[in-house]
């Protein structure tokens, strides 16, 4: 392996990492990772821009644990009167069109004027084996290793679409932190990108020529929601696919009616490896900023956001805590196994389970 092309998993060739033997070594770490740390230090070196901190913050936010809870929802308040400084892109797109390519050039194109980035990566879990991958970091090896940028992949576990459960609060946490780009890279599965749609500023849609995707552009959706679409690999023998598939873009955008924002969305052209048109996304992403700040919509529109988050957060809260009744668990299992042997239905079961959550208030 040549220096210049050296891995971020290999930082230095032939030097292996050391095995942990000492159990005494792993008593320690067990116990450095059980202690409380103090709120108030953990919100202090936050603001100081301390990437450890904002790690372990965002570790609590997501936390199963409800122990984790309040101290979570402290350091969110606290930080709340630093945050919504920055500029949040939801970036998303078919897997195999270059997501993880072109956010590492877009990202280093950012921090080369001086911007702080956060990446806030969403992986896919397993629905089997509740595992996820979480390999971001090594999809991105020279973004990984900017000093200005911040890459935190997050696990989708059951949220609906493929977005991270605390995806919102870990906004409030970079931006707090002093980051000026908010990025959020989703799945793109589908429903992902209607929640997504819900957190961010400006939405930009990733696509390929010659994939059959021109066609779905008259569809309502995805499409509709997009602030902007890029047909990424534009370079070489894709070249002349993507300038046609371009043309077919602008026409099926025609057929929407205009935006709130009052910004028409635009089809661009780019090729994340070869680093061309990425500066004149940058371009258009800071126009579409500026003309929604003019006409109030920027604003108004993250008022919007945050009272579907209040919704949801609602609704989140309600749903943890009927499932992690020790009553309703119970009780749900002997539901399900009547509904094995046919001796009840589901619409009965739900029944008689929301009345036992009511009785046990």
């Amino acid at each position: 392996m040549t220096k210049k092309n050296k891995s971020a998993l290999s930082e230095h060739t032939g030097i292996s990492s050391p095995e942990i033997t000492s159990s005494n070594t792993i008593e320690t770490l067990k116990a450095k990772r059980k202690a409380r740390i103090d709120t108030n230090t953990l919100v202090s070196s936050i603001l100081n821009k301390n990437i450890a901190a904002l790690s372990r913050a965002i570790t609590l936010v997501e936390s199963e644990n409800h122990k984790h809870l309040e101290q979570a929802n402290t350091i969110i308040k606290a930080c709340l009167p630093h945050a919504n400084k920055s500029i949040r892109i939801g970036i998303t797109g078919v897997p195999g069109v270059g997501k993880s390519t072109f956010i590492e050039a877009f990202g280093k194109h950012l921090t080369s004027q001086g911007k702080r980035i956060a990446i806030l990566a969403i992986d896919p879990t397993s629905s089997i084996t509740k595992g996820s991958i979480l390999g971001d970091k090594t999809r991105m090896e020279t973004l990984a290793k900017d000093e200005n940028a911040f890459i935190r992949p997050s696990a989708s576990g059951t949220s609906l679409g493929g977005v991270a459960r605390k995806t919102r609060e870990s906004i409030i946490l970079c931006e707090a932190a002093g980051f000026d780009v908010i990025l959020i890279e989703t799945l793109g599965v589908g429903q992902s990108e209607t929640t997504v749609h819900s957190m961010i500023d400006f939405f930009l849609l990733l696509k390929l020529a010659g994939a059959g995707d021109e066609l779905q552009g008259i569809k309502r959706g995805i499409i509709e929601m997009a602030d902007a679409i890029a047909i990424n690999k534009a370079d070489g023998e894709n070249l002349k696919q993507a300038k046609l598939a371009k043309v077919e873009f602008n026409r099926a955008l025609h057929l929407y009616p205009p935006k709130p924002s009052q910004w028409s969305p635009k089809v661009m052209l780019c090729s994340a490896l070869q680093n061309e048109g990425i500066k004149d996304i940058w371009k258009l992403i800071l126009e579409y900023k500026t003309k929604t700040t003019e006409n109030n919509y920027f604003e108004t529109n993250r008022t919007k956001q945050n009272k579907f988050w209040l919704i949801q957060t609602i609704e989140n809260e309600l749903k943890r805590s009927f499932f992690n009744k020790k009553e309703i668990k119970e009780a749900l299992e002997a539901q399900l196994k009547l509904i094995e042997t046919n001796k009840t239905t589901p619409f009965a079961a739900a029944d008689y389970l929301l009345s036992l959550n009511k009785s046990l208030q």
